[in-house]
C-alpha cells in the first residue's frame, strides 16, 4: 500500500493548528472554502464539498490536541478506507511540526499523484492561515483537478 506524506513547520502553537483541522469551521477556512456538513466529534462523520459536489465523507476516528485521524467512508473509490492523519508536535520556539499522512492507497494512480499535489497546496493554506497570512482554500488552492 502507498501513502502520501507531508511534513511542515508552522509558526503557530499546536493547539491553534489542531483546532483548524479538528473543527468544521477550521476545515472550511484552509481546505474547502465552504461549509462542511456533519459531526466533527469522535465517532461522527463529516462531508467535504468542492463547488456543487460532495467530494468525500470521513469518519472521525481520533481527535486529540496531538493527533487527528479520519477514515474515508465515501468518495472516490481509491479513497475508500484510506486514512488521513494529522500529527502536531510542539517545537521549542512555540511553533508546530505537522506530519500529514494519507495512507492505505491500493496503488499509485493519477488520482493519488494529483491528491498529493493538492494536499501539499491545502496544507500550505493551513500553514499560511495559522501564521496569520490568510488562507488559500478551494478553489484557490486546487492545483491538480480530479477529472
Amino acid at each position: 500500500m502507498s501513502s502520501i506524506l507531508h511534513r511542515l513547520t508552522i509558526d503557530a502553537a499546536p493547539e491553534q493548528c489542531s483546532k483548524l483541522v479538528a473543527t468544521k469551521e477550521g476545515i472550511e477556512q484552509w481546505w474547502t472554502g465552504q461549509p462542511v456538513d456533519g459531526d466533527d466529534t469522535v465517532g461522527g462523520r463529516i462531508a467535504v464539498s468542492f463547488g456543487d459536489r460532495t467530494a468525500a465523507t470521513f469518519a472521525i476516528e481520533e481527535s486529540t490536541p496531538d493527533r487527528i485521524l479520519w477514515r474515508c467512508v465515501g468518495g472516490p473509490d481509491d479513497w475508500i478506507d484510506t486514512t488521513i492523519s494529522f500529527t502536531f508536535e510542539p517545537r521549542s520556539d512555540g511553533g508546530t511540526t505537522l506530519r500529514f499522512t494519507h495512507a492505505g492507497w491500493q496503488e499509485e494512480t493519477d488520482l493519488m499523484y494529483g491528491c498529493s499535489t493538492n494536499w501539499g497546496a491545502y496544507l500550505m493554506s493551513l500553514k499560511s492561515g495559522a501564521e496569520g497570512n490568510g488562507f488559500g482554500a478551494y478553489p484557490h488552492g486546487e492545483i491538480s483537478r480530479w477529472s
